[in-house]
């Protein structure tokens, strides 16, 4: 059976956790799962794609909350830390203290301007081009912002998505 089959045929409750993995806002998996049965892949991640930019800016708030602050190591077992660990591995790996330390200040700044974690795809980006991005943000207005997190979810959520599929 290939992944497709596997998905289509998935319980609902397995799906439900496969999907939330991908991303935290219940609307999103709903949204996803409401199509099955797909006939190939690529119509998987269309409805992915579709789901996330359909997020309301509530939505996307309440999947914001299941992601780590940038330059954190995740903690616990769920796939969802595994996956954010490995995103930010390459970045981490790059980072000696003054570039770790001037992360935490940036993300300090741009909760306390924004009031949401600094989300950003950080899959191949070093810890200085991450950095960056942040003060970099730091500018934007709130809705020039709101429109960079939820493409910044879209592709981590794409990205997690394409993962499950590859894993059954």
């Amino acid at each position: 059976m290939d992944a497709v089959e596997v998905f289509n045929s998935l319980p609902a409750a397995r799906l439900e956790e496969d999907l939330r993995a991908c991303c935290a806002a219940p609307g999103w998996g709903a949204a996803v799962a409401a199509k099955r049965p797909y006939r190939e892949r690529h119509e998987i991640i269309s409805a992915g794609d579709a789901a996330a930019r359909a997020l309301s800016w509530d939505e996307v708030r309440l999947a914001l909350s299941a992601h780590p602050r940038i330059g954190e190591r995740p903690t616990g077992a769920s796939r969802e830390a595994a996956w954010s660990r490995r995103e930010q591995s390459a970045a981490a790996a790059t980072a000696g203290e003054p570039a770790k330390a001037a992360l935490v200040a940036a993300n300090q700044a741009y909760e306390k301007r924004f009031g949401h974690v600094f989300l950003i795809f950080a899959s191949g980006r070093t810890q200085e081009e991450i950095l960056a991005e942040a003060r970099k943000r730091l500018a934007n207005d709130e809705g020039t912002e709101r429109v960079i997190v939820a493409e910044e979810l879209r592709k981590i959520v794409l990205l997690r998505l394409e993962r499950v599929l590859d894993a059954l």
